[in-house]
């Protein structure tokens, strides 16, 4: 037991140091697009999102996370510009009927994705290409427009609108290639603002050349609110998690550990418990003592030899029984009670006259043993012949 220790001893501080190491290593940078607004990587909107305030002086920054039919239809979204950065954006027909009356109003809506599919796609005419090389992008109105162009890096301004409704959309942006990149839909007092190249907002692209000058303009076509609502929905993004496990689930190399020391201590008192249990001894059940009670009630019937007296309970259960399973009314033993009994029961019509007559004989005269054996095989051919 005493080198056990020893050796448990060891293991603990080799574990920690282990653990320490693993928490002081650099996190590998990870390139993943996750468009997420708390995330601080690369293609994260982390600076986006706590830079609307300067966009929007004065505005209050909301975040919603249900679909834009929920949201808007239940007034939970009041006046105010409504922001998505998303991997994908898929709204459904009910989701767009609320979104244009939202715009409608006097509100304007803004989307950047990969991707835009369901009612809104086939509403607005809206499909996507890839340009072969990387692009730069630049603004159509002459007072936005720069002499030398937005340049992203890693193919973040690929993607341009290879179709769109030409009746209704207004090109705000283009690449170099003449593509559109940034379209506007007028929709009643407000406007739809849709982009396909939503790495131009994330934090890698804010802090290379002068783009953070770009997203900061394309923000600010949407006029100025007093709310700035940011969608979570259409991302799946979800709320950071508070526990306080959540610094080795973020780290896989603590995450390991985790569970290695875990493992660990699961053996200790698996081995433990093997080494220390008591024998547990063994309980005898109880025996079934139900033969031996009616054995014994029986026997006390038998030698007081009262005939008439158990002649009398096995007819009262007996219409007890038809009372609860049957439902029919005893409380008259005629011709119609027969009637009944064979109707509900199944049995003969013959077979029910003999059992209510037996019954009827027997409620009168004194028992013998052969005329109570009579009664109970009477009563035990119904139990047996009747649904």
């Amino acid at each position: 037991m005493k080198d056990f220790k020893i050796y448990l001893s060891i293991a603990s501080v080799l574990l920690i140091v282990f653990l320490v190491a693993q928490y002081n290593k650099p996190p590998e940078i990870s390139w993943t697009p996750t468009l997420y607004y708390g995330d601080k990587i690369p293609y994260g909107t982390f600076i986006t999102y706590h830079q609307l305030g300067d966009i929007f002086p004065g505005a209050k920054v909301v975040k919603t996370n249900s679909s834009i039919y929920k949201e808007f239809h239940d007034n939970s979204v009041k006046s105010g510009n409504y922001l998505i950065i998303a991997k994908s954006i898929k709204i459904t027909r009910i989701d767009f009927a609320e979104l244009k009356k939202f715009v409608q109003a006097g509100n304007s809506v803004f989307m950047a994705s990969f991707s835009f599919g369901g009612y809104l796609a086939d509403s607005l005419k809206i499909k996507t290409g890839y340009e072969l090389k990387n692009p730069t992008l630049n603004f159509t109105n002459s007072e936005l427009k720069q002499d030398k162009e937005y340049k992203f890096r890693n193919d973040a301004a690929g993607l341009y609108f290879e179709n769109f409704d030409t009746t209704k959309a207004v090109v705000l942006g283009m690449n170099n290639f003449g593509h559109s990149t940034f379209l506007s839909f007028k929709m009643g007092k407000g406007n739809l603002f849709i982009t396909c190249t939503p790495l131009a907002f994330t934090n890698y692209s804010l802090l290379n050349n002068n783009n953070a000058d770009y997203a900061a303009k394309a923000l600010s076509y949407m006029p100025a609110a007093k709310i700035i609502y940011w969608d979570e929905y259409q991302n799946g993004d979800i709320e950071e998690d508070d526990s306080p496990l959540r610094v080795f689930f973020e780290h896989p190399q603590l995450q390991w550990a985790y569970y290695i020391a875990l493992f660990s201590l699961v053996i200790f008192v698996l081995y433990e418990i093997k080494r220390r249990q008591r024998i547990i001894p063994i309980v005898e059940p109880l025996a079934n003592s139900t033969l031996g009670f009616v054995t014994t009630v029986g026997q006390v019937y038998y030698e007081k030899r009262d005939n008439t007296n158990i002649t009398q309970k096995k007819i009262t259960y007996f219409l007890s029984h038809l009372r609860d399973e049957y439902h029919i009314k005893t409380n008259k033993l005629d011709q119609e009670f027969i009637e009944i009994l064979a109707a509900k029961t199944g049995i003969t019509h013959e077979f029910a006259t003999e059992l209510v007559n037996k019954i009827l004989q027997l409620e009168k005269q004194r028992i013998t043993d052969n005329e109570l054996v009579n009664l109970n095989r009477l009563i035990e051919k119904f139990y047996t012949r009747s649904k």
